[in-house]
Parts: C-alpha cells; structure tokens; sequence
C-alpha cells in the first residue's frame, strides 16, 4: 500500500511526465488516497488530462480538480468566438447527430443543449468542444433519448464486463432501473471504476448510471 506522500510524489512525476500538460502551474495533495489538484493552467484540454493522468495511479481513490483555467493573450477568446468554434466542432464531427446539439457560452464556459440517442454521442459533443482555445469549462446538459428498448441490459452489461482484461467482473454488481443502471461493489483502481462504467454506458437503452463502485487498492 502506497502512502499518501509516494503517491503524490508519483503523480508530480507523472504530471512532468506527461507532454500535454504544463506541470508547472499545477500543486498536488494527497490524504487517504484522495487527490486534490490545484493550480492554473492555460486550457481546459490541459486541466482535463491532468486529471486523467493522477486517475490512472494505482492507489488512487478519488481525485478533486481544483485546477483553473486562465488563457494566456495567445489562448483567449471571446465568447462570440469561442460559440462560432464549438458551433463547427460539432457540425465537424461525425459522431454527433446533425442540429442536435446546440452550444452556448458565458464568460468562457460552454454549455452544451440537445438530446442524441447514444452515450458515445454524447461524450464525442464534450470532445469536441473541450478542445478549444479560451474553454474554460463544459457544462453537459444533453439528453439521452435512446432510440431502441433496452433488451435484457443486465445480461449485456455482465457480458460486457466477463469480456473486459480491465474489470473483475465477479466484484460488480448491476442492477437495472427504467433504463437506469445502478453499479455497486468493488474495484482495485479508478482505470477500473471508470471502465465498468464505460461499459455500462455501452448497452442499448441505458439513459443513466449510477456509479456506486468503490475503490480498494
């Protein structure tokens, strides 16, 4: 078992580590297993993968992003640019649904508006937004409308998880809701929690998931 300093020793090098992250500007503290990231970073692609970066780390239990984004003269935009940007981000992107998402922006956060059938659909629209120069923040606000009936999710998503090298699947629990998945159990890594709900999002008619799994190194 880690302790919390070898741990955030671990992800400051990491965070060195990794090239689409400016280390400098980013502080990390460590209590029980829980990270906290703090600091400023130019955009919010960088904020997102250092994020990333400290989930992957086995010992991880949780992690709270402090981090803000500040754009430096090169990076910034106003929001009518920014709002133009995201508008063909969407348009440009194959797996978003034409005209169904509808971005908006305030004071460099985007807030995205519409409904798709499918979760990937849904996580390409943050993609492809999340991306741009002077985004400060993503607010998804889109609505999943799944076009098909779940058809035994339960079964699927178990399958799913016996098929997965990444998830103990004799540790999760599913249960199924009007379309609603709840996962309880126990992990041995976030890379793990965040891919059983990846594969839960996956099953035909899933409009929710509750992700009650916890993480034990």
């Amino acid at each position: 078992m880690k302790t919390d300093r070898e741990l955030q020793e671990q992800i400051l090098a990491a965070l060195e580590w990794e090239p689409g992250v400016d280390a400098a500007g980013i502080g990390v503290s460590v209590n029980d297993g829980v990270v906290t990231l703090q600091g400023t970073v130019p955009t919010f692609i960088q904020r997102s993968t250092a994020e990333r970066t400290a989930r992957h780390l086995f010992g991880v239990r949780a992690v709270a992003n402090d981090i803000q984004v500040t754009p430096t003269a090169a990076t910034s935009r106003t929001d009518a640019a920014i709002a133009q940007a995201a508008a063909n981000a969407l348009e440009w992107d194959a797996a978003v649904p034409d005209n169904a998402i509808k971005p908006t922006v305030s004071n460099g956060w985007v807030t995205l508006n519409g409904s798709v059938g499918w979760q990937f659909q849904m996580s390409a629209a943050v993609r492809a937004v999340q991306h741009l120069y002077g985004v400060k923040g993503v607010t998804n606000a889109i609505i999943l409308k799944p076009q098909v009936s779940a058809s035994d999710v339960k079964t699927k998503i178990e399958n799913a998880f016996k098929r997965s090298a990444e998830i103990d699947a004799q540790h999760v629990k599913v249960e199924t809701r009007d379309g609603g998945v709840i996962l309880t159990g126990t992990v041995h890594s976030l890379v793990e929690k965040d891919e059983a709900e990846r594969a839960a999002w996956a099953a035909p008619g899933v409009t929710r998931v509750d992700d009650r799994l916890m993480v034990t190194p």
